[in-house]
């Protein structure tokens, strides 16, 4: 089990853990992203302002981050297997009990908190196993995981359109609860290595034989392991904290598209069945992204960072454009461009954080990362509402996104800058050793 730690796969059963991981982010973050399609019709049910119903969306996202720390805590001691199966029963207590729809206030307590929860618990489990299972293929693995959320969305945009036609708002929240649970069987499959929990650890230090002194190497070699899940130093970090506050103003905008882009088409006067494919072009596009966008990082050929800060200016310039449609087709095509870039953004921005904190302290930098953004999500859909609420239009909420992301991007500029200095000073400190080289004597009283 230690080996493993040391050494990630990188392929075999990992490859299971992947698929796994596909279907997770497909049943979970497809469906947040996908819950525009409800916004109108929860509206118009309790006829309430669109800065109301939007709480709900920003309920989920906030809790989806503020329970990633915990989530973390309990994979170490309890597994990721058995956290993810518990977010998927979360998130079906939240569907299921969203189908009585009694007033908003239960709308935020189910819908949104109990689905947060349930989002989080799942989520965070399944990208950070992932990562301990590959070390050179990360970039790759994580976009093949993260995609899944592209390909459920693809096909949840017409189904879920469906269901709203067929069984109304309410029947469609306890049938997609039902489709939640699978969250559950994916949990399964996901067999924990050594460095996935303390448990693990211990299971393996009392399997050493005795009597050849290798349970007294085996503590020591698995010490790295017994680590802080939450480590709060993280934050005296200067790197860190800049990711995390680029963290919090991606968060505020990366929500607002998918919640707005279904009321901007109606505001247009595009029919309901062709409002749902847009969903499924932003989906497919998305797809293609991520896939793309891994499978070049993986080859090393840009820094990580690099292709994050191109693909964060992209997609706002994407956003900015966006409003400019007046019909199907103009809408559909800055959609596309949007959910482009965004994928290629997703795939990559938990691999630059492990490129910032190195993967010692990534479970723990990962709950951090997700609780520091929370405020971004809980904060970004109501701003973008009350907006939209003051501007009369729904133009407003992408421009908001849009110019929050190019604020973003700066300061992955700084946090860059400060890693390339910290590299420079380094060859600085060693470049006076390898000077003197050639007069040892001079080296030898200079130390002395």
């Amino acid at each position: 089990m230690q080996a493993k730690d040391s050494n990630p796969p990188d392929g075999g059963y990992g490859w299971v853990v992947v698929v796994s991981a596909f279907m997770v982010m497909g049943l979970t973050v497809a469906v947040l992203k996908t819950f525009g399609l409800f916004f109108v019709e929860i509206q118009q049910h309790f006829d309430e302002l669109a800065s109301t119903i939007s709480w709900i969306t920003s309920i989920t996202i906030a809790v989806f981050h503020l329970g990633a720390p915990v989530a973390s805590s309990l994979c170490v001691q309890y597994t990721h297997r058995t956290v993810v199966i518990t977010g998927g029963l979360l998130a079906f207590s939240g569907m299921a009990l969203g189908f009585f729809g009694l007033n908003t206030v239960w709308m935020y307590a189910t819908t949104g908190f109990l689905q947060g929860l349930g989002i989080s618990f799942s989520w965070t489990p399944a990208i950070s196993i992932v990562s301990h299972y590959f070390s050179k293929k990360r970039a790759l693995a994580n976009a093949i995981a993260s995609a899944g959320e592209c390909a459920f969305a693809f096909m949840f945009g017409p189904f879920f359109q469906w269901l709203i036609s067929q069984y109304g708002w309410k029947g469609a929240l306890l049938i997609i609860g039902g489709i939640q649970l699978n969250i559950c069987v994916c949990g399964v499959l996901m067999r924990p290595l050594a460095s996935s929990c303390l448990l693990e650890a211990s299971h393996c230090e009392t399997e050493t034989p005795p009597g050849n002194g290798a349970s007294r190497r085996d503590k020591e070699d698995k010490s790295p392991v017994m680590h802080k899940t939450f480590n709060w130093m993280l934050v005296r970090r200067p790197e860190f904290v800049l990711y995390a506050i680029f963290g919090i103003l991606a968060a505020m905008s990366f929500f607002v598209p998918p919640l707005f882009l279904v009321p901007l088409s109606y505001s247009l006067g595009i029919d309901e069945s062709w409002t749902a494919s847009l969903l499924s072009i932003l989906a497919m596009v998305d797809f293609g992204g991520r896939l793309l966008c891994g499978w070049y990082a993986n080859l090393h050929v840009t820094k990580t960072i690099h292709l994050l800060a191109m693909t964060i200016t992209l997609i706002s310039t994407s956003l900015m454009l966006l409003p400019l449609a007046n019909n199907y087709l103009s809408l559909a095509i800055f959609t596309g461009f949007y959910g482009f870039f965004f994928g290629t953004t997703v795939a990559i921005h938990i691999t630059v954080l492990a490129d910032v904190v190195g993967m010692p302290e990534f479970d723990s930098a990962l709950g951090l990362f997700m609780l520091i953004r929370s405020t971004g999500g809980f904060v970004g859909p109501p701003l973008a509402g009350l907006i939209v609420d003051m501007a009369g239009d729904y133009r407003a909420g992408f421009y908001m996104a849009g110019a929050t992301l190019v604020l973003s991007a700066g300061f992955l500029i700084i946090l860059d800058r400060l890693q390339q200095r910290k590299i420079r000073g380094n060859k600085i400190r060693t470049k006076p050793e390898k000077s003197t080289l050639p007069y040892p004597s001079l080296h030898i009283l200079k130390h002395q």
